[in-house]
């Protein structure tokens, strides 16, 4: 059975990716070279992109 995905988007370098299902985050170290866009597969399920919170800045 085909796995249905989101809109497809390059993945970046430090880009967070989650699982649905179990939790698992990946953080991407380095990029490929393919001409299409790679989904990230955890559980049977491409994983959604994570947002990153940003940091407070010590004073």
């Amino acid at each position: 059975m085909p796995v249905k995905s989101a809109p497809k988007k390059k993945v970046s370098k430090s880009d967070s990716y989650e699982c649905q299902a179990c939790g698992l985050v990946v953080s991407v170290d380095e990029v490929c070279d393919c001409v299409d866009v790679c989904d990230i597969i955890c559980c049977g399920q491409p994983m959604k992109r994570k947002e990153v919170k940003a940091k407070a800045t010590k004073k």
